[in-house]
């Protein structure tokens, strides 16, 4: 995999490989089951984890490898 096609952290302005997936559901728009990701590098985890926290939306933080994993065991 290229640098160019490496998942990268959602933090605004980071450009550091993601290694985390924070699942995230908004209540008044999206049905129960259904998943948003944000990504994470180690730095900014605890911050986006905090902002989707406090609005109730926050629903799993897992490990990329984790995320990836558990999507090739759906197909």
């Amino acid at each position: 995999m290229s640098d160019e096609t490496l998942p990268i952290c959602s933090a605004k302005g980071c450009r550091v490989a993601a290694v985390w997936v924070l699942a995230w559901n908004n209540p008044k728009l999206h049905t129960p089951e259904r998943r948003k990701t944000w990504l994470a590098c180690d730095e900014h985890r605890e911050h986006l984890s905090q902002f989707l926290g406090v609005r109730g939306f926050l629903k799993d933080v897992v490990t990329l490898a984790e995320w990836e994993a558990g999507s090739a065991s759906d197909r």
